[in-house]
């Protein structure tokens, strides 16, 4: 089998020499190991240092377009150099090349489709824990971030937000990217919600004290985006869930509500003083009866979703097969 190792990179010359030199030149179970490397937009020599330094395949993006775009087309371009594995590590050096083979196993041997790195889960001891430097905002909003894909999904994830993470060909073909912020939590719920078998494995990761992230800018972008890409990927997916949950929201107020005014009605035989409840009772249910409906036209949309997915997915085997 062969593997395709990517990293997109954003003025990462300084750090990207060691990442190519550390990179695994045998592991078990594959025959092949090629490396891509994609420059985002950097302003450095980033890479020219990737072509100095053995990669197999170089992309000098000249403009910034941000990391699913990025993504997306790395997913590609692995595809059509006829990889049946990939592996996504930053250029940073945040995560040891040495633990490739470690993350890439479980899809070697145990037939997993999709693995993500677990920065929090202790490789030793297998306890939960936040990685040294990394600032308890962030911690506590991946693990909210992860706590809700994984309930969406029906599953149990700890890290969806970690960017290495190895692929099969399967799992390649059956991504499709529609975020224009990042690709970490679309990506995982698209393929939790496609039936793949995913896992997990603790890797230990390296937070340098006051570096900034060349991705999130603040906290409350990071956590608004990730929100956002959620609710986006579950209303795309999951219509049926989604509005209905919408709407029971609204219903099981409105009803409470207006059980309370009917009654008061039924007793005394007036609506005064509840006018306004009364109101406020009829827009919720109505708003609730719409939000059903909607729920309803968007499942039927999501089977033609469902069938479009199969043909991209159908089109793109046909094509990086020949």
């Amino acid at each position: 089998m062969k593997l395709v190792i990517f990293t997109i990179c954003k003025d990462e010359s300084s750090t990207l020499k060691e990442l190519l030199d550390r990179m695994p030149s045998k592991i078990a179970g594959v025959s092949k190991i090629e490396t891509l490397v994609i420059s985002d937009g950097s302003t450095d020599n980033t890479a020219q240092v990737a072509r100095d330094n053995g990669a197999t395949k170089v992309i000098e993006g000249v403009t910034q377009k941000r990391l699913a775009y990025r993504f997306q087309q790395a997913i590609d371009t692995v595809l059509e150099m006829g990889a049946d594995l990939a592996v996504n590590i930053d250029g940073d050096l945040q995560f040891a090349p040495e633990d490739i083979p470690k993350l890439l196993e479980p899809v070697v041997t145990k037939d997993y489709d999709f693995v993500a790195a677990d920065r929090f889960t202790d490789p030793k001891t297998n306890m939960r824990r936040r990685p040294d430097n990394m600032p308890k905002t962030k911690y506590w909003a991946n693990r909210l971030g992860a706590k809700i894909v994984g309930s969406l999904s029906g599953q149990n994830f700890r890290d969806v937000t970690c960017g290495f993470r190895a692929y099969n060909k399967k799992a390649m073909l059956a991504i499709n990217i529609n975020s224009n912020y990042t690709y970490t939590q679309e990506s995982f719920q698209v393929l939790a919600i496609k039936k793949m078998n995913i896992t997990s494995v603790p890797i230990l990761v390296k937070y340098y004290p006051g570096r900034k992230s060349r991705v999130v800018r603040s906290f409350w972008q990071f956590l608004f985006g990730s929100a956002l890409n959620i609710l986006r990927a579950y209303r795309d997916y999951a219509p049926l869930k989604f509005f209905g949950i919408a709407s029971a929201l609204c219903l099981m107020p409105g009803v409470i509500i207006g059980g309370f005014v009917a009654w008061h009605w039924a007793t005394t035989g007036a609506i005064s003083p509840y006018i306004a409840f009364g109101i406020i009772a009829l827009f919720l249910v109505s708003v609730g009866i719409l939000l059903g409906i909607l729920g309803l036209v968007a499942d039927m949309f999501d089977r033609m979703l469902n069938n479009q997915e199969k043909i991209i997915e159908q089109n793109k085997r046909q094509r990086y097969d020949s």
